[in-house]
């Protein structure tokens, strides 16, 4: 999925361009709205800074919605007035206000993509597994019952799955899904690992799903 993210603030900005490609999507950054109508036609959905250089979102955003309606647009701005809410809603499809937590605008962003149909498989199937990534939910169909995963187990599964067939390091996995600094000999991931294997592997002792790269980390195979 490809997502055209447009916001001026430095600091905010590589923190959620980094947060979105670590989940998967390919982020095109823009500091400004100049050059963002060249890009629609590559694009899956738009982030939108209200508080921008020259022209602002609102003014942007109208423009983008018109030449290109079936792109949901995802407006981000620190007002909470119900004004601004009502402003942006005419033509925005969702309205997130800062501070927010990156895990939600995850969230949002996957619904727009379904509610817009940019993601055509509404699961993963993996082996014996039915993955619902929206929903955080994880299917054995062989007995058709839910297999409760810990909100840690989720999302270092679903971090995996966002990187298929990739090698993804151990320090790569602890820096994304704790958000602090991977420290050497750290066993929290493993633990995590370990205990997610016993619930979705058939033979966690051989496990398929999750493989283990000696000396790396770890990779799922689609």
């Amino acid at each position: 999925m490809n997502i055209l993210y447009i916001e001026d603030d430095t600091e905010i900005g590589s923190w959620l361009h980094k947060d979105l490609s670590d989940r998967g999507y390919n982020v095109t950054w823009l500091k400004s709205g100049e050059g963002a109508i060249e890009q629609m036609n590559e694009m899956d959905l738009v982030i939108l800074d209200i508080m921008l250089p020259g022209l602002d979102g609102f003014s942007i955003g109208q423009r983008l919605k018109k030449e290109h309606p079936t792109t949901p647009i995802l407006l981000l701005s620190a007002r909470t007035s119900i004004d601004d809410k009502l402003q942006g809603l005419h033509f925005a499809d969702d309205y997130v206000t800062k501070p927010f937590h990156p895990d939600e605008l995850a969230a949002r962003v996957e619904v727009l993509l379904r509610r817009f149909e940019k993601i055509s498989a509404p699961f993963i199937q993996l082996s014996h597994l039915r993955i619902y990534i929206p929903e955080n939910r994880v299917l054995d169909v062989r007995t058709n019952t839910e297999i409760p995963l810990t909100a840690k187990q989720f999302f270092i599964f679903k971090y995996l799955l966002r990187h298929p067939n990739q090698i993804l390091t151990k320090e790569q996995i602890y820096e994304a899904i704790w958000e602090n600094p991977y420290l050497d000999g750290d066993k929290t991931l493993m633990v995590h690992i370990r205990h997610l294997r016993e619930k979705i592997e058939e033979d966690p002792s051989n496990p398929q799903i999750i493989e283990t790269i000696r000396g790396i980390g770890y990779r799922v195979k689609q």
